[in-house]
C-alpha cells in the first residue's frame, strides 16, 4: 500500500514541476528572392533629371510582338533576370485571361535602368494591347510618354491597328521610332515591308529598326534610339507639385493604386495632395516606381512616372485624367482624355438570384481595373436583378466575363449584345436605348416616333487582293456601304498585292459574327479596324419571343427589316431545342409588333391512357382520348411556361 502511495505521489510532483527546457538546434529558414526583383537598395530617384529620362510606349497590331520585345528589354537593363532554361515569356503579362488568350487586355508600365555612353539613364516603359476594342487604354497610356515603338512584323505587314495607332501617336505629337520585328522568320520580307511603311507612313527606310525581338536580334539599338531620338520630358523641381493621373489599379488593403505621370515640383511621401477634378484631399502614404513590380520611393521627381497609394477607396473618385496638386498650391488642370464610349451593351445576371449582391461588388471591384465599362442596374422579369454594362467592343465583352469567372469566381448569364439606339420623337425629344426592352412598340412608330437611328462605324479592312471578291460580298451581305478601295503595295512574284477597303458599316452588324466570317473568308490574311462615324437612319423594330402566347423580355432583339425572317426562325428553333416539354403543347413564336414571324411547336408529352383498355369497341379508345384532349386545352389555358435558367443559359452562350 505504501509503495502505491508513493508512486501517486512522485506521478503528482512531476505533473505540478515546472517543465525542463529542452535544448535543440536552432531552426534555420532559407528565403528566395522572386525571380523578377533585382536587389534594391533605396533608390535615390534625385539623380535621374528630366534630361536622363525617356518615356515610351510600344504600339502595334495585335500579335506583332510587342510584349516579347518588352521581355528582351527589360531583360537587356537587367530589369528581369534571363532565364536559365527557357525564356521570359511576356512578363508584363499578369492577368490569367492574358495568359490563356495570349493576348495584351491591360498596358503596363515598368522602369528599366540603362547605362549609356556612361550615363545611366531612367526608361519607363509602356505595353499597350493591340486589340481594336481597347484603343481607348493605348490612347490614355500615350499620354505619359513622348515617343513610341511603332511595331510592324516583317511577314505580316502593315495591318489595320497599324495604321490607327499611328495616327493616334501622331495626333498626340510623340517621337515615333519605326521597327521591324520577327525578320528570323523564314517568310520575312524586311525590305518589301519596310517599303510598305514608307508608302503608308511617310516613314524614311533608313530610320527603321530591323529586329528579332525573340531571338534578340537588334534589340539593343532599340535602346540606343530610344535614348537618342525620344526627347526627355520637361518639368522644373521648382515648380508646383502637377500630377497626372493615367490609369488605376486595386489593391485590397490599400484601396485604389493610382498611377501618374509627375509634370513638376517633387512629390514627396507623406504629402499632403488634392484632386483638381473631384476636389478631394488626401495623404501620400506610399509611392514608388514599377520595376516591373512596385519599388517603394522616397520621392518621385519631374518627368517620372510611378505609383502613389493615397488612402483612395471609392473608384469614381480615381479619374482618369485627373491632375493631383499639392494641397495649397493648386495648378491649371491639364487636358484630359476624350470619355471612352461604349459601343456594345449587355445584361449581366447571376444563375443563382440570391448571388446578385456579390456580383454586384465584384463588377465595382473589376471596373476599378477596367475604366471603360459602364455600369447600370436592371432587372429582368425571367433571369431577376442584374446590371446592365457597356463595352467598347465584343472582345472586350468576352474578357470582361472571363475575369469575373477568374478572379471572382462569379457564375453569370450574359444576353445578346446589343448597340446604343437614338430614338428621335416627333415632339423634338431624343433618347439613346440600348435595352430592347425598352424600344418602342411597332404602334408607337405611327403616333409617337419620328424615326430610329442605329451607330455606323467606318470600317477599314486589309488584305491580299485575291480575297477582294470574298470581302466585297461579306460587306454587301451586311449592308455596307460606300465601299472604296486601294492598294497598299505592288507585291512580288511570290506575294500578291494587298489592298486596303474602307465601307460605312452599321455597328450592329459587326458585334455579331462579322470578324469570324472575315477570319474564314479570307484564310486568316484581313486585318481589321473600325471607329465611330455617328448615327444614320434605319428601319428598325423589336422582335419579341413568345411562349404559350406570353412575351419572354430577357429574349427582346432590335432587328433590322431586312434580317427579321432569317433571326427569328433561328431563335424559335433554338428555342425549341432547350425549352423542356411541358404537360401541354406550347407554341414558340418570334413576333414583330402583332405579326409573327416565325413558330415551333413543342409537343406535350403524353399519358397513353388507351394502355388499360384489351378489346371492346374503338368508341372506348376515343372516349379516352377525348377526354384528355380536352384536358390538355383547360391545362393550356391556365399552364404558364418558365424558361429555366440553364436554358437561357444554354441559348445565351451558343453562337
Amino acid at each position: 500500500m505504501a509503495s502505491i502511495q508513493g508512486q501517486w505521489l512522485s506521478a503528482c510532483l512531476r505533473v505540478l514541476a515546472p517543465p525542463t527546457r529542452r535544448t535543440c538546434a536552432p531552426r534555420a529558414f532559407s528565403t528566395s528572392r522572386i525571380w523578377n526583383a533585382p536587389k534594391t537598395p533605396d533608390l535615390a530617384m534625385d539623380e535621374f533629371t528630366c534630361d536622363m529620362i525617356r518615356n515610351f510606349s510600344i504600339i502595334a497590331h495585335i500579335d506583332h510582338g510587342k510584349s516579347t520585345l518588352a521581355d528582351r528589354l527589360l531583360e537587356l537593363t537587367g530589369t528581369i533576370q534571363k532565364k536559365q532554361k527557357g525564356k521570359n515569356e511576356q512578363v508584363l503579362d499578369k492577368l490569367k485571361v492574358e495568359r490563356e488568350r495570349g493576348i495584351t487586355v491591360k498596358a503596363q508600365t515598368a522602369s528599366m535602368f540603362h547605362v549609356h555612353n556612361g550615363k545611366k539613364h531612367l526608361l519607363n516603359l509602356i505595353d499597350t494591347p493591340g486589340h481594336v476594342d481597347f484603343a481607348w487604354e493605348v490612347s490614355r497610356s500615350m499620354a505619359a510618354c513622348q515617343g513610341a515603338l511603332l511595331l510592324v512584323d516583317a511577314s505580316q505587314g502593315v495591318q489595320a491597328q497599324s495604321i490607327s495607332v499611328f495616327h493616334i501617336a501622331r495626333e498626340r505629337g510623340l517621337k515615333i521610332i519605326p521597327v521591324l520585328n520577327k525578320i528570323d522568320l523564314p517568310a520575312a520580307q524586311p525590305e518589301l515591308m519596310a517599303a510598305q511603311m514608307e508608302s503608308t507612313f511617310g516613314i524614311d527606310p533608313a530610320d527603321i529598326i530591323k529586329i528579332s525581338a525573340k531571338t534578340g536580334a537588334g534589340v539593343e539599338e532599340v535602346l540606343k534610339a530610344v535614348i537618342e531620338r525620344i526627347p526627355p520630358p520637361s518639368g522644373q523641381t521648382t515648380d508646383p507639385v502637377k500630377a497626372f493621373l493615367f490609369d488605376s489599379l486595386y489593391d485590397r488593403y490599400r484601396g485604389v493604386i493610382s498611377l501618374i505621370s509627375v509634370q513638376g515640383g517633387i512629390l514627396r511621401k507623406g504629402d499632403k495632395i488634392a484632386s483638381c477634378h473631384t476636389r478631394k484631399r488626401y495623404e501620400v502614404t506610399e509611392l514608388g516606381i514599377m520595376h516591373p513590380e512596385e519599388i517603394p520611393t522616397q520621392a518621385l521627381y519631374p518627368g517620372q512616372v510611378g505609383y502613389i497609394a493615397c488612402n483612395m477607396k471609392e473608384s469614381s473618385e480615381a479619374h482618369i485624367g485627373d491632375t493631383l496638386h499639392r494641397l495649397g498650391a493648386p495648378v491649371d488642370s491639364m487636358p484630359g482624355f476624350k470619355p471612352s464610349k461604349a459601343m456594345v451593351f449587355a445584361g449581366v445576371f447571376p444563375v443563382n438570384s440570391s448571388d446578385f449582391p456579390k456580383l454586384e461588388e465584384s463588377i465595382k471591384r473589376l471596373t476599378l481595373t477596367d475604366r471603360s465599362v459602364t455600369v447600370q442596374r436592371e432587372s429582368s422579369s425571367a433571369l431577376g436583378q442584374g446590371c446592365r454594362l457597356g463595352f467598347l467592343g465584343t472582345l472586350h465583352m468576352d474578357v470582361f466575363r472571363q475575369r469575373l469567372e477568374d478572379e471572382y469566381d462569379a457564375n453569370i448569364i450574359i444576353t445578346a449584345p446589343t448597340v446604343p439606339y437614338k430614338v428621335i420623337y416627333k415632339k423634338a425629344a431624343e433618347a439613346i436605348i440600348s435595352n430592347p426592352t425598352q424600344f418602342p412598340e411597332v404602334q408607337d412608330f405611327l403616333v409617337k416616333v419620328k424615326e430610329v437611328q442605329e451607330p455606323i462605324v467606318k470600317a477599314s479592312i486589309i488584305a491580299p487582293e485575291d480575297y477582294f471578291g470574298d470581302i466585297s460580298d461579306l460587306c454587301f451581305s451586311h449592308r455596307g456601304e460606300n465601299m472604296d478601295h486601294k492598294y497598299l503595295d505592288a507585291g512580288t512574284t511570290e506575294t500578291g498585292a494587298r489592298i486596303m477597303i474602307t465601307c460605312t458599316l452599321p455597328l450592329s452588324e459587326i458585334v455579331t459574327d462579322f470578324f469570324d466570317q472575315l477570319k474564314s473568308r479570307t484564310s486568316g490574311f484581313a486585318s481589321f479596324d473600325y471607329e465611330d462615324a455617328g448615327y444614320q437612319q434605319s428601319n428598325l423594330a423589336k422582335m419579341t419571343f413568345m411562349l404559350n402566347g406570353k412575351p419572354v423580355d430577357a429574349l427582346a432583339l432590335i432587328v433590322h427589316e431586312s434580317a427579321q425572317e432569317q433571326i427569328g426562325r433561328a431563335w424559335v428553333k433554338k428555342l425549341h431545342k432547350v425549352i423542356p416539354r411541358q404537360m401541354f403543347e406550347v407554341p414558340i413564336q418570334a413576333a414583330v409588333g402583332k405579326k409573327v414571324i416565325a413558330r415551333e411547336t413543342l409537343s406535350a408529352m403524353r399519358a397513353d391512357v388507351t394502355a388499360g383498355l384489351y378489346g371492346g369497341h374503338y368508341e372506348r379508345k376515343m372516349k379516352h382520348l377525348d377526354n384528355q384532349k380536352e384536358s390538355k386545352k383547360k391545362m393550356k389555358k391556365v399552364g404558364i411556361v418558365e424558361l429555366p435558367q440553364e436554358a437561357f443559359f444554354d441559348i445565351l452562350s451558343k453562337k
